[in-house]
């Protein structure tokens, strides 16, 4: 019943907004909000998808289908992080201004459409972790329904299940400057590196895959349970290669796994 009930939330602070601009990932919870919302406010939403060196082809097909498939207006603008003034240097607020440029052109898209809220899919799970792109989110006065109905990750898996929202078991995803240690440079070539790397994982069968790039290393974690498939020669002896191909020199797995942010974790 609890579950209902933030649903239900959910409904009603999206029937008070009665249009709205969604910022849309293609990922699990933007997707399940940009359904309900366009259950809630019909042809009054828009979605809007950015594209980047930051952002991977697959996550952006995935957004075109996923949008098709609701039926909703759906916009591509562009959004490259790299010509933003600090953010290559990969300062810790990296993501503030990430957001804060990606908002910013969102609040554009509403104001030619004569809409006034922006809204993301940031969660009620998201409060606990370090998060700058929320302040640029304030800042800006973008609205979290998701998070205001009091709605975790796995209440929305579950209610993207019972919806048949297709993104209820999607392995999470962040964009790609978060592969990369505070600090580092994040560039082109990079970003393209960690791109082709794990894509190459993923094709091989893999689930939840990050690739964090520590300059010549690349660090691997996948979930804790496709941990034991790298004990197998052959498939390590596949990875190696192909990573050097990419331009890795050396190539390791993590042994704890893949968890969210584990890049803030020298912030601890």
């Amino acid at each position: 019943m609890e579950l209902n009930q933030k649903l239900q939330k959910l409904q009603e602070i999206l029937k008070e907004l009665d249009s709205a601009v969604v910022a849309f990932s293609g990922g699990v919870d933007s997707t399940f909000l940009l359904k309900v919302a366009h259950d809630v406010l019909g042809e009054n939403v828009i979605a809007v998808t950015a594209t980047s060196s930051t952002y991977p082809e697959r996550e952006l097909k995935e957004a075109i289908k996923y949008a098709k498939e609701f039926k909703v207006r759906h916009e591509i603008i562009e959004s490259e992080e790299l010509d933003i003034d600090g953010f290559a240097k990969n300062p810790t607020n990296r993501c503030y201004y990430c957001k804060h440029e990606l908002f910013s052109k969102l609040r554009e898209v509403a104001k030619q459409n004569n809409i006034k809220y922006v809204l993301d899919g940031s969660n009620y799970d998201d409060i606990g972790d370090f998060r700058p792109g929320m302040e640029a989110a304030k800042e800006l006065k973008v609205i979290s329904p998701l998070k205001e109905a009091k709605l975790t990750k796995e209440d929305i898996r579950m209610l993207s299940k019972n919806m048949n929202v297709p993104t209820w078991d999607k392995p999470a995803f962040a964009c790609l400057s978060s592969r990369f240690p505070y600090g580092q440079e994040i560039t082109a070539e990079k970003l393209k590196m960690v791109e082709l790397a794990e894509q190459f994982l993923l094709d091989m069968g893999f689930k939840q895959v990050r690739v964090r790039h520590h300059g010549e290393i690349a660090r691997i974690e996948v979930s804790r349970n496709e941990r034991e498939k790298f004990f197998e020669a052959d498939i390590m002896d596949t990875i190696g290669a192909e990573f050097k191909k990419i331009g890795f020199t050396y190539v390791t797995l993590d042994i704890l796994g893949y968890r969210t942010g584990s890049m803030n974790e020298v912030l601890k």
